[in-house]
């Protein structure tokens, strides 16, 4: 007999060899029919596979979050199928699962096109309505390989040789299709809910390999019912409509080129955007008892060695290596056994040379120092992505140097900090998590237990609701991360916090304390928006374009009605930039509807139209940008400048 342990701890024993599906089925008929999984000591197992061993026991059912990438996996299966019974003679090599979906790689002479997913969408249909059990088989290396040899799959045959040999080969049957795969799979095809759809295609080559041959790769999404299905496809169609890149075009904010790859060309409307919210931050953090520092940009390998970043992103760091002058006349030349410079991919290092810069002594902690740091880092060409993914970056980082004594207050005063940035950025939505310590890791488990509870008390001190993430902390010290959501339901993980005991060991910073002698100070890494251009591209997202007054580039158009009206226009104008709002004006010889729309199209908050109306009654009509074409309010032009100078400043200063 074997015992399993249920997740509410009652505990049940079984004859060895029962399944899943026995278990489930010992419980209840409904839980029977709804199991699609088991978890045995954290292991996810098929339901039809035999338990042999007592353990740990958990039934999952399509609302369990498992169960969603399982799906998914099985959709790939079940596209794979699919295409071969259309396609004779497509060769299937991986079908692996992604966020949001899954993909499956063929191999094909004539490739596909996307008019054939209706065709295709179809057939996986009817093969769900086949319910074809789907089953595990362990085969030998040899036998598998002369299996998939014979069906003339050669792709799948040399998978199976450069497995390790202590490899156990598995192969998952429906009817009579057969993959290689790991598993775990659901019990049939019928179990798979028809709540997906086909996507797009794009090449590969076979194992990531330029020099190997070019597959089709066929995207689509899977979800647990229809209605999943119709959100996910809203928000994409929302995300369209709100990709940074478009609107970055559309509001002239910036732009990208091939000649400096990952690096942004800020355009005077989007470096407004970006002098807003730098601003904003340097007054929150100035008031928060932060001094601000500028540090290089070039180091010495000799800091990224110390501090364990050479080890560790070397690949990822721009090296540049020191010149010396030649002899004669030639020039500088490369020294081949020069020094070696590195373009900073963080600001750590560098904060800690000012800190040791002269003696500290307890009296100067919690010091508390920030820098609106430019860091680089050598991403791929293909991953770079508008302002999400680029090479050249700037932090709005800070490091707070301190005693243990003062990481429980330094969090719970960060934490404050946070929040409140966030919310004044209209940015509401935010999950907490805790990254406890990996499995590898410097540092003493005694220095991690420490580390940990201080992070926790502050997160419950601090009234907020959190969840932990074993083993994902930094390897120097556990972090917290935070988990923003969107307008359209999309999360982002911008700032940071994380607890650092190594550094400063590494790079021999100290202070003196009361007793007379050197102590190491705790490192407190933390960072409110993280990363200016991806925060600022999160931002252009979630307001789709229509920033708020406080944020946006140009607050104010003034447009007249007619030409007879471009004086008073004018005055308008200079009597709003006058009061501190970035005002433009648009005279052209164009009508009123369609200087409206084309400002509309360029998302400017506010329209001031004046006309003779105006002109005679010393007023501007206000038309608010997502108000209704209709909408429009007369006010005095003293009146006006009230109200947008009320809307216009930044949250931090209002009441002040």
């Amino acid at each position: 007999m074997i015992e399993l342990v249920f997740p509410d701890g009652h505990r049940r024993r079984y004859a060895k060899g029962c399944t899943g599906a026995d278990v489930a089925a010992d419980i209840s008929p409904s839980l029977a029919k709804a199991a699609l999984v088991v978890e045995l000591d954290g292991e996810l197992r098929d339901l039809n596979r035999v338990i042999e061993v007592s353990g740990a026991i958990r039934i999952l059912t399509i609302r369990d979050e498992e169960a969603l990438e399982l799906i998914r996996h099985d959709c790939a299966h079940v596209l794979a199928e699919a295409v071969q019974e259309l396609f004779p003679g497509t060769q299937v090599t991986i079908g692996p699962t992604i966020t949001h979906g899954f993909y499956y790689d063929f191999a094909r002479e004539d490739g596909f096109s996307t008019d054939d997913f209706a065709a295709i969408e179809k057939r996986m249909v009817e093969i769900i309505d086949r319910d074809q059990p789907i089953t595990r088989e362990v085969w030998s290396r040899d036998d598998a390989i002369a299996l998939f040899t014979k069906m003339g799959e050669t792709f799948k045959a040399e998978l199976i040789r450069d497995l390790p040999e202590t490899e156990e080969i598995t192969l998952y049957r429906q009817g009579n299709w057969v993959d290689l795969c790991k598993g775990p799979h659901l019990p049939s095809t019928g179990k798979i809910p028809k709540a997906f759809t086909l996507q797009k295609l794009a090449g590969a080559y076979w194992r990531g390999n330029s020099n190997n041959e070019m597959l089709h790769r066929m995207y689509g999404t899977a979800w647990r019912n229809p209605k999943e299905l119709r959100l996910h496809l809203h928000q994409l169609e929302e995300a369209e409509k709100r990709d940074h890149r478009k609107l970055g075009r559309d509001m002239k904010l910036f732009h990208a080129q091939d000649e400096a790859q990952g690096s942004i060309f800020w355009h005077a409307n989007g470096y407004q955007i970006w002098l807003a919210v730098e601003n904003y931050i340097r007054r929150r953090t100035n008031e928060d008892g932060y001094r601000e520092v500028k540090t290089p940009q070039l180091l010495d390998k000799k800091f990224w060695e110390l501090s364990g970043h050479w080890e560790k992103f070397r690949d990822s760091m721009f090296v540049v290596p020191d010149e010396v002058p030649a002899a004669g006349d030639e020039g500088p030349v490369l020294s081949g056994d020069g020094p070696l410079m590195a373009l900073k991919p963080m600001n750590c290092p560098a904060h800690v040379q000012i800190f040791k810069h002269g003696q500290k002594s307890y009296r100067d902690l919690p010091l508390r120092m920030a820098e609106f740091g430019c860091c680089h880092r050598n991403e791929p060409h293909g991953a770079l992505h508008g302002l999400m993914r680029v090479r050249q970056f700037t932090q709005d980082d800070a490091h707070i140097f301190c005693t243990d004594e003062q990481v429980l207050d330094e969090t719970i005063r960060f934490l404050k900090l946070f929040a409140s940035a966030y919310d004044d950025m209209g940015l509401t939505q935010i999950k907490y998590r805790l990254a406890t310590r990996p499995v590898i890791r410097a540092g003493s488990d005694e220095v991690w237990d420490r580390a940990e509870t201080a992070l926790a008390e502050a997160l419950n001190k601090a009234g907020l609701e959190y969840e932990l993430a074993p083993g994902e902390g930094a390897f120097y010290g556990p972090k917290l991360e935070f988990h923003l959501t969107d307008a359209i339901g999309r999360s982002w993980q911008c700032g940071t916090y994380q607890l650092d005991y190594v550094l400063p060991e590494r790079l021999d910073a100290s202070y003196i304390g009361p007793d007379g002698d050197k102590h190491r100070p705790v490192m407190l890494h933390r960072a409110i928006l993280g990363s200016m251009e991806r925060f600022i591209g999160i931002l252009i997202e979630h307001y789709a374009g229509n920033l708020p007054l406080w944020l946006a580039p140009i607050q104010v158009m003034v447009t007249p009605i007619t030409s007879d009206v471009d004086e008073y226009a004018q005055q308008v104008a200079d009597a709003l930039a006058a009061a501190g709002l970035r005002v433009e004006t648009d005279l052209r010889n164009e009508k009123i509807n369609y200087k409206i729309r084309e400002h509309s199209l360029s998302k400017i908050p506010v329209i001031a139209v004046v006309g003779r109306t105006e002109l005679e009654d010393g007023s501007v009509a206000l038309r608010f940008l997502g108000a209704g074409a209709r909408h429009q309010v007369m006010m005095s032009v003293n009146e006006a400048i009230t109200r947008l100078c009320e809307d216009a400043t930044p949250p931090d200063q209002r009441g002040k």
